[in-house]
């Protein structure tokens, strides 16, 4: 029996395969095997200090390379302490897999340690999932789970590795064998249960793989009269009347994509002509000054369009769920999910296509861009207008640092190749209307979950992803205890991303509005911890910045530190701002 794989052997083969260059990870005797596998064959294994931070890492990898992220977990808490992570990769659709350690399968159900129902749990958060109980069902969910997260709508999935399958056969009858204490047993009866054991083994090795199951209600591709092979004519044909159009991108226009494939859709939306509003994984892909792209009054130009084309967003909430455009506008949404696109309002033309796909399909098929200047002149202005408002209120002074100027001042040394990663809420959507990506993928937030805690993981996971990129990580203070131990990660594995602790001593996106509202401040509160000393107990190089005047520096120093080699926390005082007063969503 020497000559069989194991399964911590079979799943490291199936990454190696499909070109997955790291594994994230927090170890657990559940999952030993596969994390040696892996490091065996040339992947390299991050490990990291939560759980959730290795699925959000593996979730970063996803998106800034095209390929699936994957995370392996031990069994119970650790997969437990996945589950906001795993809904957060589900609800930004990132294909993402998770290997969740399990107890033996003879053990099952037994009361063994950390033996709960994973299952039930994973449910309602992946794409797909199975348990397996031999290593032929092993290799055919790998196989399965590789392919079934990227297509259609991309999302998460999980597979539960019980123990046994995972570790060298003989190890397993050994640990078996002293468990029963068969070792021990003599004469027929010893004979007739270490005969059982064997039995048991020999199926798990042998058995062929049953057939999976599939829940095809998620995985349905959508109906064909709205694929785009079906729509294009209209689309154009609207394009070529549109006077005022509007094109929206979200992130799903980059999902699945690498570098070079974003690059071409770039070329696309220029070719294109329209004026274009970005969101998400989107932001950065025109660059940083590009004529046709606009960042402020989205929804007033939305309200006064005549054509507006929404590339992978739903109509939910950052589109006033639907309500937000002109009565006679023309309304063209273009999503994988067929749930997306329908809902809240059903578009006068629905395309049912990857968004990035049909873009550049469009830009093949329109020969002249719409007869729309006089349109653009009007946004432009809008567009300038609204710059100067927010730069005379960077010049403000007060106590503290303002949080405009700094970002007004750290946006001119974002470089080409730099990664922004946001996690946080005032500070954070402050920088969302300031900083600008310098090109595509370069822009990581969580996703339309709003999930808080994403910003270790997705650091770590944006420096293994692009070692030759700077990683900005905006924190807000509150954000920043999620995840501050990752600095530990970054020192050991020589990862340097630059964290900005934006710290005004509260919830301040929740406070802002609760005070006003209800006259209390109640479980907002924080203090002015030193988030930088926090960093430097983890082996990071911290600096605290108080003043408007000390930016310039504390940026040159935290670039400097980074290139030596260590990750730095720039924990940064902030001065009281009502930039963004009434900003609650629901």
């Amino acid at each position: 029996m020497g000559d069989v794989k194991s399964g911590g052997q079979i799943i490291a083969e199936h990454l190696h395969a499909a070109g997955i260059s790291h594994l994230f990870t927090l170890c657990g005797g559940h999952i030993s095997p596969i994390l040696v596998e892996a490091r065996r064959l040339g992947l390299c294994v991050v490990d990291v200090r939560h759980e959730a931070s290795a699925v959000f890492a593996a979730d970063a990898m996803a998106r800034l390379t095209g390929r699936p992220g994957v995370a392996a977990v031990t069994a119970g808490p650790g997969v437990t302490n996945t589950i906001t992570a795993v809904k957060n990769a589900q609800m930004a659709q990132s294909p993402v897999i998770i290997i969740g350690g399990a107890t033996p399968t003879v053990l099952k159900n037994r009361g063994s340690l950390q033996d709960i129902d994973q299952q039930s749990l994973m449910a309602s958060l992946v794409k797909w999932q199975t348990s397996v109980g031999t290593l032929a069902q092993l290799d055919e969910a790998m196989k399965y789970a590789l392919r079934v997260a990227v297509e259609g709508v991309p999302g998460p999935v999980f597979i539960e590795a019980p123990i046994d399958l995972l570790y060298p056969r003989h190890l397993v009858h050994d640990l078996y064998a002293d468990q029963a204490g068969l070792k021990k047993l003599k004469g027929p009866v010893g004979n007739l249960l270490r005969g059982a054991l064997d039995l048991y083994l020999w199926r798990q090795e042998r058995q062929p793989s049953l057939p999976l199951h599939v829940d095809m209600h998620r995985l349905t591709r959508p109906a064909a009269e709205w694929h785009a092979a079906r729509q294009m004519h209209k689309v154009v044909d609207r394009l070529r009347k549109a006077r005022r159009p509007a094109l929206v991108l979200g992130s799903q226009v980059l999902v699945n994509r690498t570098m070079a494939q974003a690059w071409e859709i770039a070329r696309a939306v220029e070719r294109l002509g329209m004026p274009v509003w970005t969101g998400g994984m989107s932001r950065g892909l025109l660059g940083a000054d590009h004529e046709l792209l606009f960042r402020h009054h989205r929804g007033k130009a939305l309200a006064e369009a005549d054509l507006v084309i929404v590339c992978g967003f739903p109509m939910d909430f950052r589109l006033k769920y639907g309500r937000g455009f002109g009565k006679k506008a023309t309304l063209v949404s273009v999503n994988l999910s067929l749930h997306d696109l329908l809902l809240n309002r059903k578009p006068t033309v629905p395309v049912l296509d990857h968004p990035g796909d049909f873009l550049c399909a469009l830009a093949d098929r329109v020969a002249t861009p719409p007869d729309c200047e006089d349109w653009l002149s009007h946004l432009r202005q809008n567009e300038v207008a609204r710059e100067a408002e927010i730069d005379s209120q960077a010049a403000v002074s007060g106590e503290g640092v303002n949080p405009l100027m700094f970002f007004r001042t750290l946006d001119p040394r974002l470089g080409p190749d730099d990664i922004l990663v946001v996690d946080g809420g005032d500070f954070v959507a402050t920088s969302a209307y300031t900083l600008r990506p310098r090109g595509p993928l370069a822009w990581l937030d969580p996703g339309v979950y709003g999930t808080l805690g994403v910003g270790g993981g997705f650091a770590v996971g944006a420096a293994s992803a692009r070692p030759g990129s700077r990683v900005w990580l905006i924190y807000g203070d509150g954000s920043s205890a999620y995840s501050l131990a990752e600095f530990d990660t970054c020192r050991r594995l020589g990862l340097t991303p630059i964290a900005i602790v934006g710290c005004d001593a509260r919830w301040n996106q929740i406070a802002r509005e609760q005070v006003e509202m209800l006259g209390d401040s109640v479980g907002t509160d924080l203090r002015h911890t030193h988030y930088q000393r926090v960093a430097e107990g983890y082996g990071g190089h911290g600096i605290l910045v108080t003043r408007n005047e000390e930016v310039p520096a504390a940026l040159d120093e935290a670039c400097r530190v980074a290139d030596q080699g260590t990750a730095v926390c720039i924990n940064l005082h902030l001065a009281v701002s009502d930039f963004r007063k009434g900003s609650i969503s629901m």
